[in-house]
């Protein structure tokens, strides 16, 4: 099942206010679109549902116009655009949207949402995993706890933070010792749940090269509608 024309329209009209362009730029259109920002402190190049936008300074955009769109949704592509001006890299990810609330199981762990524990979480993880999820930084947090013991431990969380009033930008991170188990799919399903009842479309970022997060936003349901490739300017 693909996602429905309401939803596609939704997530256009919501990038096109993220990058800075009129709200219909990203609806109906197959040229590339240009969005030139002279201080940008990012060269961006971001693909939806076939609709690609390179956002960047002057001298980025230029280099960007001989480009074919898979050029410029490698991170190589855009570094060595960058090199020039100090491009540091930030990353390639694919970009997932999901409309079908998804199916939680009947028997599911305690799901807290305390702050605390997705430190807690945060704290049995490695650092950078953390810092790559940041679940303790969102505003809407799910952990699914092993409450059998004296102290909760946590297994799995999902989180989400709303982006333009419209989309639900959600991470999930599991415990080490706890992975393949299921718990990521049950906190994602709980979260985009909760997500979807409030009227938001779950948006989900996946690296490219993270198999593992491309497949637990599959398995939830979410689809594949495009990239977003990213390097860093000296301001």
């Amino acid at each position: 099942m693909q996602l429905s024309p309401a939803t596609v329209l939704r997530v256009q009209t919501t990038w096109a206010q993220i990058l800075g362009l009129p709200q219909e730029s990203l609806a109906g259109n197959r040229t590339r679109i240009y969005r030139e920002k002279r201080d940008s402190s990012v060269l961006m190049f971001v693909s939806l549902f076939e609709v690609g936008v390179v956002f960047g300074p002057k001298w980025a955009i230029e280099g960007a116009r001989d480009l074919a769109d898979q050029e410029l949704a490698s991170h190589a592509k855009l570094l060595e655009i960058s090199a020039p001006h100090g491009g540091q890299p930030l990353g390639e990810a694919g970009l997932y949207f999901c409309d079908t609330v998804p199916s939680v199981p009947d028997l599911v762990p305690t799901v807290s949402s305390d702050p605390e524990h997705a430190f807690s979480l945060e704290r049995a993880c490695s650092q950078d995993d953390a810092a790559e999820v940041g679940l303790s930084e969102m505003k809407n947090t799910f952990v699914l706890l092993d409450d059998d013991g004296p102290t909760p431990l946590p297994l799995a969380g999902c989180g989400y933070d709303i982006w333009e009033d419209s989309l639900a930008h959600m991470g999930v991170l599991t415990a080490p010792g706890k992975r393949q188990q299921g718990h990521a799919a049950t906190a994602v399903s709980i979260a985009a749940g909760q997500a979807m009842a409030l009227g938001l479309v779950p948006q989900w970022r996946a690296r490219t090269d993270n198999t593992a997060s491309i497949r637990t936003a599959l398995r939830a349901g979410f689809k594949h509608a495009g990239t977003q490739t990213t390097v860093l300017l000296n301001a």
